[in-house]
């Protein structure tokens, strides 16, 4: 009997099996589904460079009237916890030391007296180096109260004009503006990841792999009921952490939804072909999520979302060119803030096509081999 190498009723059955196998499966339910949910809530407020409750040592050398009014108005500030007042630069070198205040202000006994003067009074800034990044943010912010002060001290001085900073697209620098976008890129870069990985690994641990092989099912018909249930479902994850951010997080969305879902489409069908590779390459579950691990962490460290891919060795930033989420994290946080026009979203989009052909070809190179 002449069996069809390609059957769209045997492809049904295979993609129902899929499905069925991810949502009835405990473990595969927890690490698909819980995580990406809770890390999107989690990292929304944690993962932010905002310095908050730090405590800060001042030593106040000087009784006039500008240290007590510099003093006034770092207690005073948001971003402060507590003010520590210290007798002795010992005692600040000490707290410095044993990580109890970020930073210490040294204030000199003619502080006031030359500001009186009608010169610029200076204080010593020591910040703690192990915490360098938290630190020049905090020393930026206390640059900016004594700038205030400065300006309360001599209000009709001839300064210069300073240059005003205008942020366009997030004029309030609400730093959640900036991560969640991104964060949905994350997330559903790593749930079709590991819903791809853990496919063929998850047959070959339940032994109905060699069932697979006997089956009447083509290769072709395989590696796509393997991707769809990937695809599907994490289109709707991403989709899902995409509408948080609208309408949870009070995003502003100005793009374009159906460009930025055709851009989610073909970057989970470049992320599908890797995970597909990972899977081929498994012979347990175990292993499958040590490999999506293996690449998705690296993945997000050299895709631009924390540091800037310019900031990388040349060879890096090579390497990043070939990473999906480098790409799609350019338009989906382009299209929440920017408002990118197509041009701008085409030039990001076709690097996700060319990635996806590639990954997809490779897998289907990979799986074919395993099941010769």
């Amino acid at each position: 009997m002449f069996t069809s190498a390609f059957s769209f009723t045997r492809l049904r059955a295979q993609f129902i099996k899929e499905v069925l196998s991810v949502l009835r499966d405990p473990r595969s339910r927890m690490v698909v589904f819980v995580p990406p949910i809770l890390q999107l809530l989690v990292f929304a407020f944690a993962a932010t460079l905002e310095v908050r409750n730090i405590d800060i040592a001042v030593y106040n050398q000087d009784t006039g009237r500008w240290s007590h009014e510099l003093i006034q108005r770092l207690e005073n500030a948001d971003f402060i916890t507590h003010l520590h007042r210290i007798d002795n630069r010992q005692q600040l070198h000490t707290l410095i030391d044993q990580g109890e205040v970020i930073a210490a202000l040294s204030i000199p006994v003619d502080f006031s007296r030359t500001i009186a003067a009608g010169d610029s009074g200076i204080a010593q800034v020591l910040v703690d180096g192990r915490r360098s990044n938290s630190g020049q943010i905090t020393v930026g912010y206390l640059s900016t109260i004594a700038a205030d002060v400065g300006a309360t001290v001599a209000p009709e001085a001839q300064i210069p004009i300073p240059v005003v900073t205008r942020h366009w697209f997030n004029p309030n620098l609400i730093y959640r503006w900036f991560i969640v976008p991104g964060l949905s890129g994350i997330l559903a870069l790593f749930s079709a990841l590991l819903i791809t990985s853990l496919s063929i690994a998850r047959e070959r641990e339940l032994g109905t792999f060699d069932q697979l092989l006997v089956s009447p099912t083509s290769t072709p018909e395989i590696i796509i009921s393997k991707s769809l249930p990937a695809l599907a479902i994490g289109t709707l994850l991403g989709l899902f952490m995409i509408s948080a951010g609208v309408f949870l997080f009070g995003i502003p969305f100005t793009g374009s939804f159906v460009l930025l879902l055709v851009c989610l489409v073909l970057f989970i069908l470049s992320v599908v072909g890797i995970g597909l590779m990972i899977s081929a390459v498994s012979m347990t579950q175990q292993q499958a999520i040590l490999g999506a691990f293996a690449i998705g962490v690296p993945a997000v460290l050299m895709s631009g979302f924390a540091t800037p891919v310019e900031n990388m060795p040349l060879f890096l930033q090579w390497l990043a060119q070939a990473i999906p989420l480098t790409h799609f994290l350019i338009i989906v946080e382009g299209s929440f803030l920017k408002a990118m026009p197509p041009a701008d979203i085409f030039a990001s989009l076709w690097p996700l096509a060319l990635i996806a052909s590639v990954t997809l070809t490779m897998a289907t190179v990979f799986v074919r081999g395993r099941l010769q």
